[in-house]
C-alpha cells in the first residue's frame, strides 16, 4: 500500500475525477511548457502507460505524448480529470484499436474525502452548499463501506459532462440551471479505509467498474453519515491490468527526450497486445490469418479446436494480427493490426 496522502497539501492539490471529458480548467506550467514545434510524423505503435500530473487535461497528455513519440495517431483509455493524477494509458496508432478493452477494465483510485463541507462540484473546487460540525468515528465509517460495495444506484454529480437535452450538465449548473441527473447502476468491487490522518479527514481506496464517479462517493459518503464532505485529493493508481508501479511521469518522458536530442523516449512504448490481456487468445495458421486479413471469417475445426464464445485476440506466427468475435465455432474479424505489432 502506497503510503498516506499528506493532509497538509489536500487544498492545495485538490484533485477530482470524471469518466467522461470534465469541464476545463486553466492550463498549469507544465501544461504551457508543452512542446510546440511541428516535427515530421511517423508510423508508431504502442502503448504508453502515462502518470498524468495533477493541473493537465487527459487531452493536453495524449497532446504532449503524441509529439514526443511523432506519432500520427493517438488516444487515451479513460479520462482522468485534470485535477486528479495518476494512471493513463495512451494509446499511439494500432494500439488505438485497442482501447475499449483497456477502457472496460476495472479501474482503482485512491482518494481523500475532507468532512464537514459539501460543495456543488463535490470537490474543493466548488462552493459550499451543507456543512456540518459532526465528524465520523473510524467504526462509523468501517459500518458504512458494506452498503457501498457491490452494484449500487449512484446520482452523478452536477458539475458532470454528462448531457441534459443535448447541453453539458455543468454548462447548465454554472448557468444557474436546476441540473438534475438520473441515478445509474454502477459496481464497486472493492472499497476500504486506507487511513484517517487526522479528524477532518479520510483516505480511502476503491477498485471501480466503468461509470463509476468517486465524487459522487465522497457526497454520498458525507450524506449517509451526517457529516457531509466532499473529495480533496485522487489519484488513479490502475486501469485494467496497467498497475501504478509501472506508470512514467511526463516529465521523465521529456527528459530521456531532450538527453537525446529530441528523439523519441522509444524505452517507454509497450507492445500493443497489453491491452488486450484481458482477452482469451487464438493462435492460427497464416492461411487463416490471410482470410482473416481479407475480412472473411474462419471456421474452428478438429477434435481438439478451442471453444470460445465473444471477443478474442488473434495471433499468427507470434504476432497480433487481428481482433475477432468468436461465435458457434467461427471466428468472425472486427479489427485488423495492418502493422502485424
Amino acid at each position: 500500500m502506497n503510503a498516506p496522502l499528506d493532509p497538509t497539501r489536500l487544498h492545495d492539490d485538490a484533485p477530482v475525477e470524471t469518466p467522461v471529458d470534465a469541464p476545463p480548467v486553466p492550463p498549469t506550467d507544465e501544461a504551457r511548457e508543452a512542446p510546440r514545434k511541428r516535427r515530421p510524423k511517423r508510423d508508431v505503435d504502442g502503448w504508453v502507460l502515462l502518470d498524468k500530473p495533477v493541473g493537465m487535461t487527459s487531452t493536453q497528455a495524449v497532446g504532449a505524448v503524441k509529439w514526443l513519440f511523432q506519432a500520427k495517431k493517438a488516444g487515451h483509455a479513460g479520462t482522468l480529470d485534470p485535477l486528479a493524477s495518476g494512471c493513463l494509458p495512451i494509446a499511439l496508432g494500432e494500439a488505438t484499436k485497442t482501447v475499449p478493452f483497456v477502457m472496460d477494465g476495472r479501474k482503482v483510485y485512491r482518494f481523500t474525502v475532507r468532512w464537514g463541507i459539501e460543495t456543488d462540484t463535490d470537490d474543493s473546487e466548488g462552493q459550499p452548499t451543507e456543512t456540518s460540525e459532526l465528524r465520523p468515528t473510524r467504526e462509523a465509517i468501517l459500518d458504512l463501506l458494506p452498503g457501498f460495495r457491490g452494484e449500487i444506484e449512484q446520482v452523478p454529480p452536477n458539475y458532470s459532462a454528462l448531457k441534459i437535452n443535448g447541453e453539458r450538465a455543468y454548462d447548465l449548473a454554472r448557468d444557474g440551471v436546476e441540473v438534475q441527473l438520473a441515478a445509474r447502476t454502477v459496481v464497486i468491487h472493492s472499497l476500504d479505509l486506507v487511513d484517517q490522518p487526522d479528524a477532518d479527514h479520510a483516505v480511502f481506496e476503491a477498485e471501480c467498474g466503468k461509470g463509476t464517479y468517486v465524487r459522487s462517493l465522497a457526497r454520498d459518503f458525507g450524506r449517509a453519515l451526517g457529516a457531509r464532505g466532499h473529495i480533496c485529493a485522487l489519484r488513479r493508481t490502475r486501469v485494467g491490468t496497467f498497475p501504478e508501479e509501472e506508470l512514467i511521469p511526463l516529465a521523465k518522458l521529456r527528459e530521456v527526450s531532450e538527453a537525446m536530442d529530441d528523439a523519441p523516449p522509444s524505452y517507454a512504448l509497450r507492445p500493443v497486445e497489453i491491452g488486450l490481456e484481458s482477452l482469451p487468445s487464438l493462435r492460427v495458421s497464416s492461411s487463416d490469418a490471410a482470410r482473416l486479413a481479407h475480412g472473411q471469417p474462419i471456421i474452428l475445426r478438429g477434435r481438439d479446436a478451442p471453444v470460445l464464445e465473444g471477443p478474442v485476440a488473434i495471433t499468427a506466427g507470434g504476432r497480433l494480427i487481428a481482433l475477432g468475435e468468436a461465435e458457434a465455432g467461427e471466428i468472425h474479424p472486427k479489427r485488423i493490426f495492418l502493422s502485424g505489432k
